[in-house]
């Protein structure tokens, strides 16, 4: 696969992993996370990945009644690509899951390809006080958790979006999810070209190191050739660096407070404008340009924000 001319930023604005305890910046009000969307894509980002959280207690929520308030707010605030999540949840359905993306019939939505012990159980022990009681309990019981995306509930999303006409962001995990993918795609689920999001530094996953990230790279190049454009995302210290690398790999990059609450070693982000514009800096200054909005669609062939319900 040639370079691409353009590296697309992708920022995750909240999640659904980290809570109001381990960051002031973290945002889970209406407000705040359309503020954070508004000044992340000013940064640069020409995605915005979206999860909702309760506005009383910032809990994650799979309620569309949730989204809508900051969906419209950015949408006529910015012309980011919205991407809406389809995970949200270890413990809901997939029919749950996938609600918020078929009411607002987003441009892009992310896809988890396969079933995975996805557990951030370690992080309980640093904290001692919890602003809100569901916090606590929430983390510390992740590591009895399977976040299920069986075969059928990918193909069951897959059909149920199709006539939304949504590019999926398809998460993978491990290797093994790559495999995933393909066979889907075989099987028609899926329209060329993909775009793969290497999820690195995830307990339950695939390591966040560059002989992974180059394997994982190698493994989609043989079973997608040019059918494919591609990004990584990885958790924690390892999220600019590995960003870093990929950018020189030729691929796209996401940040963002979804995947690492800290600006560098030790210090927390104030925000994620913060993280973008870190990673945009880098990436000008090693020579690549970022992909406007628009240029994000043309490279990903989305349908454009003028066919969204929001």
């Amino acid at each position: 696969m040639s370079r691409q001319q353009k590296t697309i930023i992708t920022c995750a604005i909240t999640g659904a992993i980290h809570t109001p305890t381990m960051s002031d910046a973290l945002p889970y009000t209406y407000d705040d996370i359309a503020r954070e969307a508004i000044e992340a894509s000013q940064a640069g980002a020409s995605i915005l990945h979206l999860h909702a959280r309760n506005p009383k207690d910032g809990s994650p929520s799979v309620d569309p009644d949730d989204f809508s308030p900051f969906l419209s707010r950015i949408k006529q605030a910015t012309d980011a690509v919205v991407n809406i999540s389809t995970g949200g949840s270890l413990t809901l359905s997939i029919q749950d899951r996938i609600k918020p993306a078929a009411t607002f019939s987003a441009e892009m939505c992310s896809m988890n390809m396969g079933s995975m012990n996805f557990s951030f159980h370690p992080l309980a022990k640093r904290y001692a006080d919890w602003k809100y009681d569901w916090e606590k309990d929430y983390v510390s019981n992740s590591d009895g958790n399977i976040f299920r995306n069986t075969f059928r509930d990918i193909e069951e999303a897959a059909k149920s979006l199709a006539p939304h006409d949504i590019k999926f962001e398809h998460e993978c995990y491990d290797v093994g999810h790559l495999y995933n993918l393909k066979f889907c795609m075989d099987i028609g689920l899926f329209k060329t070209p993909v775009f793969i999001q290497f999820v690195m530094g995830i307990l339950g996953g695939i390591g966040a190191d560059i002989d992974n990230l180059v394997f994982m790279k190698k493994t989609a190049d043989k079973l997608f050739g040019d059918s494919y454009r591609w990004s990584i995302l990885a958790a924690g210290a390892a999220q600019i660096p590995m960003a870093t690398t990929a950018s020189q790999m030729g691929g796209n990059v996401r940040v963002g407070l979804e995947d690492s609450l800290f600006i560098k070693r030790g210090e927390l982000a104030v925000s994620n404008a913060q993280q973008v514009g870190k990673i945009r800096r880098i990436v000008e200054e090693l020579g690549s340009q970022v992909a406007s909005p628009d240029e994000a669609r043309e490279i990903l062939d989305l349908k454009g924000g003028d066919r969204v319900a929001f």
